[in-house]
C-alpha cells in the first residue's frame, strides 16, 4: 500500500454533513473540520478546481478539489470530491439506478493555460480541436490508444491539435523516468516523431540503466542525446510541471483524455473528427 493510500485511508471520513447554503468558504472549512481526521496532518489549503452539475442526479453539484496538506513534514496534494445539493454535503455519492459510484466519474475542465506551445506535439494550435494526452509510453492501455490520436492529429492537422503531458508510472515502469526525459529532449529539438516511436519501442520495464537505455531508443528511434542532456535541471523540471498538473487535474491514471475541454472517458471521441 502506497503512503497516499495510508494518507487517504487515515484522512477521509465518509460522512454527510448539513451546512445551510455552503458557500465556498464555508466549504473549505468543512474540509479541514470533518473530512480531515487525521491528527498528525496539518490542511495547509484547499483548492477548488472545478465545480459541475451531476446530470441525472437532480440539485446536486460536484466540487473537485485538491486539498494541500502536510504529513510527516512532507507538502502533498490530495483530490477530494465533494458533492453538495443545497444544505447536504457528502464525499460519496452512489447511483443506485445505474449501480455506479459517482466520485470516478468527474474531472475538471482543462484551464486554457495548458494549451501551450511547450506541450503541443501534433496539428496546429488554431485547430478546430483540441485534445489534450496524460501518458506513458509503457502503459498497455496508452500503447493501444494514443498512437492512434496521434496520427490523427498528424494527418489532420487543420482539425486536430495534441498537447501531450507525461505521466510515467514509475511504479510499474521504472523505464519511463529516463524514456519521458528523452522524449522530452526529442520534443524541445523539433522531433516530434520519437514520441510517436516510442510507443513501439521494446524494452525491459524495470530497465534504470541510462546508457542502456539510451542505446535501446537510439536503435529504435534513430534518435542520439546523452546522460548529460536528459539531466539537465530544465528537463527534470518540465517533468516535474507536467506531474504537477496531473495532480491539479486530479488524474490517477493513463491514458487520460480530454477532448476540448472535457474527460474523454471513452478515449474515442476523437475518431468522430
Amino acid at each position: 500500500m502506497s503512503l497516499m493510500s495510508k494518507l487517504l485511508m487515515s484522512t477521509i471520513a465518509l460522512s454527510a454533513v448539513l451546512n445551510a447554503g455552503m458557500s465556498d468558504e464555508q466549504l473549505v472549512k468543512y474540509f479541514k473540520r470533518v473530512i480531515v481526521k487525521n491528527p498528525s496532518v496539518k490542511v495547509n489549503g484547499v483548492e477548488i478546481v472545478d465545480k459541475q452539475k451531476v446530470e441525472g442526479m437532480n440539485g446536486w453539484d460536484v466540487y473537485l478539489t485538491n486539498m494541500k496538506l502536510n504529513y510527516q513534514g512532507k507538502d502533498v496534494s490530495v483530490p477530494q470530491t465533494v458533492f453538495i445539493n443545497g444544505d447536504i454535503a457528502t464525499p460519496v455519492l452512489y447511483d443506485l439506478k445505474n449501480n455506479r459510484e459517482l466520485t470516478e466519474e468527474f474531472k475538471p475542465k482543462v484551464p486554457e493555460s495548458m494549451y501551450n506551445d511547450a506541450h503541443l506535439v501534433f496539428g496546429n494550435k488554431d485547430a478546430e480541436h483540441k485534445i489534450v494526452v496524460f501518458s506513458d509510453p509503457q502503459c498497455p492501455f496508452c500503447i493501444e490508444t494514443v498512437p492512434g490520436i496521434m496520427k490523427a492529429a498528424m494527418d489532420n492537422p487543420k482539425k486536430i491539435a495534441l498537447y501531450y503531458y507525461h505521466l510515467p508510472l514509475l511504479r510499474i515502469h521504472p523505464v519511463s523516468d529516463a524514456l519521458t526525459r528523452i522524449m522530452h529532449v526529442a520534443q524541445t529539438q523539433g522531433k516530434n516523431d520519437v514520441i510517436l516511436k516510442m510507443y513501439s519501442l521494446k524494452i525491459n520495464a524495470t530497465e534504470t540503466d541510462e546508457a542502456k537505455i539510451l542505446e535501446a531508443v537510439k536503435k529504435h528511434t534513430g534518435f542520439e542525446t546523452t546522460k548529460e542532456e536528459i539531466n539537465k535541471q530544465e528537463v527534470k523540471d518540465a517533468l516535474k510541471g507536467d506531474m504537477d498538473a496531473s495532480a491539479k487535474m486530479m488524474i490517477t491514471g493513463t491514458p487520460t483524455i480530454y477532448v476540448d475541454g472535457v474527460w474523454d472517458k471513452s478515449r474515442e471521441k476523437y475518431k468522430s473528427f
